[in-house]
């Protein structure tokens, strides 16, 4: 009777587990994102190969096996990649060997923003030479600057694992440039009421929505009240994640609500010179998507943190971008201090991102005390 007892007990929980609509297996895509590439004169004059043309490869050499593993990787393209055509320029108006694309396509990046204050900086022209470039390059995602009005609608949608994503990218500012009269498509405005009409259509194929905002001040460690602002209402739309970038610095990561906000990744790779300006931000997660009760939930787990370091001259080479667990006292003195410095600021918004710790110093030399050991007689 006991035994009878038992097993109907267990069909009538196996009964009613099925009538609550158990959860049904996560599903679930790796992301990285760093900052800007901001190509100077000084950083396409290093990557010079004899017999011409440029390789931009061995600068990444060392984020490479940090990248290439994800499913997705994000990066800013700051600089159009009109190429040598164009003709090259750099600060204020940048123009950049499309090798630096091919360098970032080839160390794992498939998901770039190009909506920036300095898409506009060579014209018309400038942008028709970025788009051309992008267009073949298979399995990769650009959004924020586009050919026609008509392309610039489209939702860039792709898939992942089996989870189906949306991706736009915004800027706030565009350093006083205009786009051609009709032609404002070329690069992406951010207004309340554009990402508000982008995401309801996003949101229609897309359980998982990415936004890249180009926003803030220049320089500062702090998101701007702009930056808070845009923040909040995108996460009231429902974006699951925004990568930031434009301050050149890093910024706290935090969530707004239930969206997984990057305030600034500070600059990846540059010829700025002060210590605040080549220290950039990794991000690495997991993006999982549940359903339960035919409800879909996104949530992140494994949101990890790790600096970067992108100095001019190294032991390394030039420019190559090294990750704070592999700094060297030859490479950038007392960096165990510069670490928690900018640990502080990317954790300072909340307990939500875990930072790599950094290499671990040299020990200390023990101190001499000038005296003299006495001799025995």
């Amino acid at each position: 009777m006991n035994a009878f007892r038992t097993v109907r007990t267990l069909i009538l929980l196996l009964h009613l587990a099925c009538l609550q609509g158990p959860a049904h297996g996560a599903a679930r895509f790796s992301l990285a994102a760093v900052g800007d590439a901001l190509i100077h004169k000084g950083v396409y004059s290093a990557a010079v190969i004899k017999g011409g043309g440029y390789d931009f490869r061995p600068m990444l050499r060392l984020v490479k096996s940090r990248i290439s593993p994800h499913d997705v990787a994000f990066y800013n393209q700051e600089t159009i990649l009109g190429g040598t055509k164009l003709g090259l320029s750099t600060y204020p108006r940048f123009n950049s060997p499309r090798e630096v694309g091919d360098a970032f396509l080839d160390g794992g990046f498939n998901l770039v923003s190009l909506a920036n204050n300095h898409t506009l900086d060579r014209g018309e022209k400038g942008v028709l030479a970025s788009l051309e470039y992008w267009k073949d390059k298979k399995g990769v995602v650009t959004a924020g600057s586009s050919l026609t009005a008509e392309k610039e609608k489209e939702i860039r949608f792709f898939r992942v694992n089996g989870i189906s994503c949306a991706f736009l990218a915004y800027t706030t500012a565009t350093n006083g440039l205009k786009a051609p009269e009709g032609k404002g498509h070329y690069v992406s405005l951010y207004t309340p009421e554009k990402a508000r009409n982008d995401v309801a259509r996003a949101q229609k194929k897309a359980d998982v929505v990415i936004v890249s905002m180009h926003w803030g001040s220049e320089y500062v460690f702090a998101p701007t009240a702009e930056q808070k602002k845009i923040a909040e209402h995108l996460a009231s739309l429902g974006v699951s994640i925004v990568l930031g970038h434009h301050p050149h610095v890093v910024q706290p990561v935090a969530m707004v609500k239930s969206t997984l906000v990057v305030y600034s990744l500070g600059n990846f790779l540059s010829a700025q010179k002060e210590i605040h300006k080549l220290v950039g931000l990794l991000v690495s997660l997991d993006v999982v998507k549940t359903e339960m009760r035919g409800e879909t939930r996104i949530s992140f787990e494994n949101v990890t943190g790790t600096l970067l370091y992108n100095p001019r001259r190294s032991p390394l080479g030039r420019y190559v971008v090294v990750p704070f667990d592999m700094l060297r006292e030859d490479i950038l003195k007392n960096f165990s201090a510069v670490y928690k410095k900018y640990a502080a600021i990317v954790t300072g918004g909340g307990r939500v991102v875990s930072l790599r710790a950094p290499a671990s110093p040299p020990p200390a030399k023990p101190r001499s005390s000038g005296k003299k050991g006495r001799t025995s007689k």
